[in-house]
C-alpha cells in the first residue's frame, strides 16, 4: 500500500440513506448522488436558498452560509423607500438639477394665468395688450425650453441609477456562493437584473422627483387659488379630497399586483432559461409543444398579473382626472354665481379656473408618483430578495503561481459533507493524503462522492465537519483567490463560454503570452483544430461551444486549465470524450504535468487509473482503500469488479 494515503472506515449513521436513489433529488450538475437540483426562485415561500448549515472558517471568513448583506440598506424589513435613496444618492445633484428645472417649468406655468388674467383687465379698460402678450409668449417659451431641458436630466440620471444598480446586482451575482445559486433558477435571477432594475428608472423620475417637484407645484397652485378666491379654493379642496380617499383604497392593489406581475416575469425567464438551455434535448425529445406551453403559461400569467396592475393604475389616474372634471364644473358654476352676484369679477373667475385646468397637471404627477412608487417597491424587494442571497468575500484577484511554483499537498481529515439540511450525507468521514508532486485517481461508482472531493477542494462547498488541508493549512483559512490562483480545475462537461476560442483559453489568465499559449496548443493537441478555423483562436465558438465537438470542448478545457500553471491540477473525467489518438497523447500530457505538480483525475478508463501513482477506491461517500493499481485488484473486491467491468480490464503494465 502507498505509505503517503491513508483511508478511512468511517460509517454513516444508521439513519441515513445512502442508496443512490435516496441521495439523487432531482437533476444535478455536480456528477455526485446528493447535489441539489434547481428548486424555487429566491425569496419563494421558503424564503432565500441556505445551505448545508456549515460553520465559518477558522480564518473567520464567511462560510458557505453567510448572508450577502447583513445591515444597510439591503437588510431584510428596510422600507423601498430608504433602497431608493441609496440608489438615488450617488446621483442627488444631477436629480437636484432636474427638479430645480421641474420647478422653474412650474413657476413659469403658474405665472400664465395672472397674465392672463391682465391681458383681460387690459382689454376690458381698452388698455394697450402688447405687454401682457410678449411677457406670455416669453413665459410659453421659456416653459417648453427649461422643461425639455429638466425631462431630459432626469431621464439621464434615471437611466444613470438603473445602471449603477445593474453593475451592483451584477457583480454581487458573480460573487454567490454555489450553493446559493444551486437553489436558485437563473432565469429568474437574470430577470431580476435586467426587467427589475428598468422598474427603478420610472421609479426614479415619476415617483422620487415626482412626489417632490409635484408636491411642490401643487402646493404652490394651491396658495396661488388662495390668493384669487380662497371660496373657490376650499370647493375645489373638498372635490380633490374625495378623490384622495378613494385613491388610497387603490395604492395596495396596485402594489400587490406589481409584485406579482415582476415575479411573473421572473418564472417566464426561468423557463425560457430551462428550454434554451437544453434545446437539443428538448427537441430530440419531441417536446417542443409541451415546453411551448409552459412558456406560454408563464407569459399569459405574467399578462394577466401585468393587466391587473394596469386595472388599478388606470383607475387611480382616471380617478383623479374625474375629480378636475367634477372640480372645473363645480367651480364654473359656483364661481359663475359668484360673478352675478359681484363677489368676484370675470378676470378671477377665468384666472382661477385656469389655476384648475393646472391643477391637472401636479395632481397626475402625484398619482403617478405613488402608483410607480408601488411598481418601484415590488421590483426593490426582488433586487432585495436577491442580495440576501450568501455570496464569497469581496477580494482583489490573487496572482497565478510563478512558474516552477512548488506543487501542492492535499489531505481530507474526517470530512463530512451533503448539499443541503434536507438532504442526505454525500461524504461520511473521508480521510486521505496526496502528497506533493505525482497523480492521484480517484475511482468507484456512480454518487461516490468524487467530484464532490473537488468541489470542496475549491471551496465551492464547506464542509460540515472535518478539514480540508491545502499545504497543511485550512482551506477556509486561505483567502479565496488566494486558493484557486493555485488551483486549476476541468469539470465534467468541460463547459465552454460564448465568444472566442481566444477567450476560453485565456480565461483565467489574461496574461498568458503568445509563446506559452503556442506551447499548450500544441501539448493539448489544439494546434490543428487553431488551423483549421477560418479566424483561428478569434474564431467565435457559438453559445456554450456549440461549434466545437465534444472532445475538442474538453481539450480547451484543459488547455485553460494548464495556461494557470496549476500547483494542483483537478481533472474530472477530462478525457472522456476524446477518440483514442486523443486520449493517448493527453494522457502522455498529463503524466507530463504529474512530474512536475499534483495532479488528481476522476477517472473511468483502466487506461488513466493504471498510470496514477496512487488510487483512491471511493463507494458510498467512503473511503475503502487506498493503493497502485497492482495491489488493489487483489486487495480490494468492489476495484477488481470495476477494473474487470467498468474499466475493461487489460494486463497490468507493470
Amino acid at each position: 500500500m502507498d505509505t503517503d494515503t491513508t483511508s478511512s472506515g468511517a460509517q454513516p449513521p444508521d439513519d441515513t440513506d445512502t442508496s443512490p436513489t435516496a441521495r439523487v433529488p432531482g437533476p444535478s450538475a455536480h456528477g455526485d448522488a446528493g447535489a441539489p437540483g434547481r428548486s424555487a426562485p429566491p425569496g419563494g415561500p421558503s424564503g432565500p436558498p441556505g445551505t448545508s448549515g456549515t460553520p465559518g472558517g477558522p480564518s473567520g471568513e464567511p462560510a458557505s452560509g453567510a448572508p450577502g448583506d447583513t445591515g444597510g440598506p439591503e437588510a431584510p424589513g428596510t422600507p423601498a423607500w430608504r433602497v431608493l435613496l441609496h440608489h438615488v444618492r450617488p446621483h442627488r445633484r444631477a436629480l437636484l438639477a432636474g427638479a430645480v428645472l421641474s420647478l422653474v417649468t412650474g413657476a413659469t406655468g403658474l405665472a400664465l394665468p395672472l397674465v392672463a388674467r391682465a391681458l383681460i383687465d387690459d382689454l376690458a379698460d381698452d388698455r394697450s395688450i402688447t405687454g401682457p402678450l410678449f411677457l406670455m409668449s416669453a413665459l410659453v417659451i421659456a416653459n417648453a425650453c427649461v422643461g425639455a431641458l429638466g425631462a431630459y436630466v432626469l431621464r439621464r440620471t434615471a437611466e444613470s441609477v438603473v445602471l449603477a444598480a445593474r453593475r451592483s446586482l451584477s457583480s454581487f451575482l458573480l460573487r454567490l456562493r454555489i450553493s446559493a445559486v444551486d437553489r436558485s433558477e437563473p432565469g429568474d435571477l437574470m430577470a431580476r437584473v435586467t426587467s427589475d432594475t428598468t422598474l427603478l428608472r420610472q421609479v426614479t423620475t415619476d415617483s422620487l422627483v415626482g412626489a417632490g417637484t409635484g408636491g411642490l407645484t401643487l402646493l404652490a397652485t394651491l396658495v396661488m387659488m388662495a390668493v384669487v378666491d380662497p371660496v373657490l379654493l376650499a370647493v375645489t379642496v373638498s372635490v380633490i379630497a374625495g378623490a384622495g380617499c378613494v385613491i388610497g383604497l387603490i395604492v395596495p392593489r396596485i402594489h400587490r399586483a406589481s409584485r406579482q406581475a415582476q415575479e411573473s416575469v421572473g418564472l417566464m425567464g426561468a423557463a425560457l432559461e430551462r428550454i434554451l438551455g437544453a434545446l437539443r434535448t428538448v427537441k430530440a425529445s419531441g417536446a417542443e409543444h409541451r415546453e411551448e406551453q409552459a412558456v406560454h403559461a408563464a407569459a399569459e400569467e405574467s399578462w394577466r398579473q401585468a393587466v391587473r396592475a394596469a386595472k388599478w393604475e388606470a383607475l387611480a389616474g382616471n380617478t383623479a382626472g374625474l375629480s378636475m372634471q367634477v372640480a372645473f364644473l363645480t367651480v364654473l358654476g359656483f364661481g359663475g354665481a359668484r360673478v352675478a352676484t359681484g363677489a368676484i369679477d370675470i378676470g378671477t373667475l377665468v384666472a382661477f379656473l385656469l389655476y384648475v385646468f393646472y391643477l391637472m397637471s401636479p395632481l397626475q404627477e402625484l398619482v403617478q408618483a405613488v402608483t410607480q412608487y408601488q411598481v418601484g417597491a415590488a421590483a426593490v424587494a426582488r433586487i432585495q430578495e436577491a442580495r440576501r442571497l450568501p455570496t464569497e468575500p469581496q477580494r482583489p484577484p490573487a496572482p497565478l503561481p510563478a512558474p516552477g511554483a512548488a506543487p501542492a499537498a492535499l489531505a481530507f481529515e474526517d470530512v463530512r459533507f451533503r448539499y443541503g439540511p434536507d438532504l442526505p450525507y454525500v461524504h461520511h468521514g473521508v480521510s486521505f493524503r496526496v502528497p506533493p508532486r505525482g497523480m492521484t485517481a480517484f475511482v468507484g461508482p456512480s454518487g461516490a462522492g468524487k467530484t464532490t472531493v473537488f468541489s470542496l477542494v475549491e471551496r465551492f462547498y464547506d464542509p460540515e465537519a472535518g478539514r480540508v488541508l491545502l499545504d497543511g493549512r485550512d482551506v477556509r483559512d486561505w483567502p479565496i483567490p488566494e486558493l484557486r490562483s493555485a488551483l486549476g480545475y476541468v469539470e465534467q462537461d468541460a463547459p465552454v463560454l460564448s465568444g472566442t476560442l481566444r477567450d476560453n483559453l485565456l480565461l483565467g489568465a489574461p496574461d498568458t503570452t503568445d509563446d506559452a499559449l503556442e506551447e499548450v496548443l500544441r501539448t493539448t493537441r489544439l494546434d490543428g483544430l487553431t488551423a483549421r478555423l477560418p479566424e483561428g483562436l478569434d474564431t467565435r465558438v457559438g453559445h456554450r461551444g456549440t461549434k466545437l465537438s465534444g472532445g475538442e470542448r474538453q481539450r480547451v478545457a484543459i488547455a485553460r486549465a494548464l495556461l494557470r500553471r496549476p500547483r494542483l491540477l483537478l481533472l474530472d473525467e477530462a478525457t472522456s470524450q476524446l477518440d483514442a489518438v486523443n486520449e493517448a497523447a493527453l494522457r502522455d500530457t498529463v503524466a507530463e504535468v504529474a512530474g512536475r505538480t499534483t495532479v488528481l483525475v476522476v477517472a473511468h478508463r483502466l487506461s488513466t487509473v493504471t498510470m496514477a501513482d496512487r488510487i483512491v477506491v471511493m463507494d458510498a461517500g467512503t473511503v475503502r482503500a487506498v493503493g497502485s493499481h497492482r495491489e488493489l485488484v487483489t486487495a480490494d473486491p468492489l476495484y477488481a469488479e470495476l477494473a474487470a467491468t467498468q474499466f475493461l480490464a487489460s494486463p497490468d503494465p507493470g
